[in-house]
């Protein structure tokens, strides 16, 4: 049986954390597929496994999508997504400071024959705002510009 989004995420609920990296203006974003019709571009993250803390999970995440060591900062805020049959919490961080060379990795929950990763970039501030909102992370929707998501505080429902 093929694997989909639905058959990995569907039907429970998922905490996730995730970094926010920024370099020279520019946000590091991956573009997923499956996620939506088309691109889906948002933060480099992922699920927080039983025993883990949300900071190894983002250093982890970060190893396996991107393939930088990162530094965990301050956390930032969270958000909750519920459209069945998904349902995630997700807690995010700033990342301070990164190392070594970006890669598009992998998901390693997906398989090796439905890898939702498509592309891996820092994307700069006025080319976040050029993507269309059902293109990238709802929590966009709550910064007056892109550069604004680092000082959301608070929940946020998406």
């Amino acid at each position: 049986m093929e694997n989909t989004v639905q058959d990995l995420y569907g039907k429970k609920l998922r905490l996730r954390a995730c970094g926010l990296c920024v370099h020279e203006g520019r946000l590091l974003l991956l573009n997923h597929a499956s996620l939506s019709s088309g691109d889906f571009w948002a933060p480099p993250g992922g699920g927080i496994e039983f025993g883990e803390t949300a900071e190894a999970c983002i250093v982890r995440e970060f190893k396996e999508e991107t393939g930088l060591e990162v530094t965990v900062g301050r956390f930032l805020f969270a958000c909750e997504f519920i459209k069945q049959p998904l349902h995630a919490v997700e807690l995010f961080f700033e990342v301070t400071s990164f190392e070594g060379s970006l890669t598009l990795g992998t998901d390693p929950e997906a398989g090796q024959d439905f890898q939702i990763l498509r592309e891996l970039r820092f994307v700069p501030w006025p080319d976040i705002r050029k993507i269309e909102s059902e293109h990238i992370h709802g929590i966009f929707n709550f910064a007056q510009e892109p550069a604004k998501i680092m000082d959301l505080r608070g929940y946020f429902k998406l």
